[in-house]
């Protein structure tokens, strides 16, 4: 019982989201098939307000426009004081394109920042739930190198190219509690990659780990979301 109800309140929650934040007059369509939805009038956010992220190569088009949950993991050695490892991440990948087609009409952009931030505090199966949102991919770690498999739209796997630190105002994690939001990136592809040339993972909440080991166990998760914007 208690899951059939988060489910409906997710779903329902979505929906309200995207319609509470329409202008007045502008209308969405639920019946309508947004699936061929033109994003490439949308441009990923670079500035958190007092630094940038590089833009993308100009020859580069712009693929998939999505959001991230998941974790960012950690690892600590026993009894230390030490600042935790990053080891990588894992998260399903959800395609916003249907989302963005359904508020055709409106500045879509204050909608999609807004997701990872109000989407951290739901499961991916949650999430799932939602007729406007659809898991396309996963993300994860081969060694150091941070992978996204989205099937069709492509492969990638890179390297960091360029960061800079989360808005002062993101959330910091499910509910707004936390030890903050990781970094905005720009992610370059390397040899294996497919189709996809650039990532740009930004918007994000949630993820940063403690600032000490004290009291963690060896490997821990930090929930974390973010928008990862592809180019190719």
């Amino acid at each position: 019982m208690a899951l059939s109800y988060l489910r409906t309140l997710t779903v329902l929650s979505l929906t309200l989201l995207s319609f509470t934040l329409l202008p007045s007059g502008v209308g969405a369509h639920p019946t309508q098939n947004y699936q061929n939805t033109d994003i490439t009038q949308y441009h990923v956010p670079l500035s958190n307000g007092t630094a940038s992220l590089p833009s993308p190569p100009s020859q580069l088009q712009l693929k998939a426009i999505t959001l991230g949950r998941g974790t960012q993991n950690y690892t600590c050695p026993a009894n230390s004081s030490a600042a935790p490892t990053a080891i990588g991440a894992i998260a399903t990948i959800f395609d916003l394109k249907e989302l963005i087609g359904l508020i055709a009409g409106a500045p879509a952009d204050p909608i999609i920042s807004k997701l990872p931030s109000y989407l951290i505090n739901f499961s991916p199966e949650n999430i799932k739930e939602s007729p406007f949102i659809h898991a396309i991919g996963h993300h994860y770690f081969d060694g150091p190198s941070p992978v996204f498999d989205l099937g069709p739209i492509g492969f990638f796997i890179g390297v960091r190219e360029a960061g800079i630190a989360a808005p002062p105002d993101a959330s910091k994690g499910p509910w707004n509690q936390g030890e903050g939001a990781v970094d905005w990136l720009e992610l370059c592809a390397i040899e294996g990659s497919r189709i996809i040339q650039r990532v740009y993972r930004v918007d994000t909440a949630g993820g940063k780990a403690p600032k000490s080991c004290s009291g963690q166990p060896s490997h821990f998760e930090v929930q974390y979301a973010a928008n990862y914007w592809f180019f190719g």
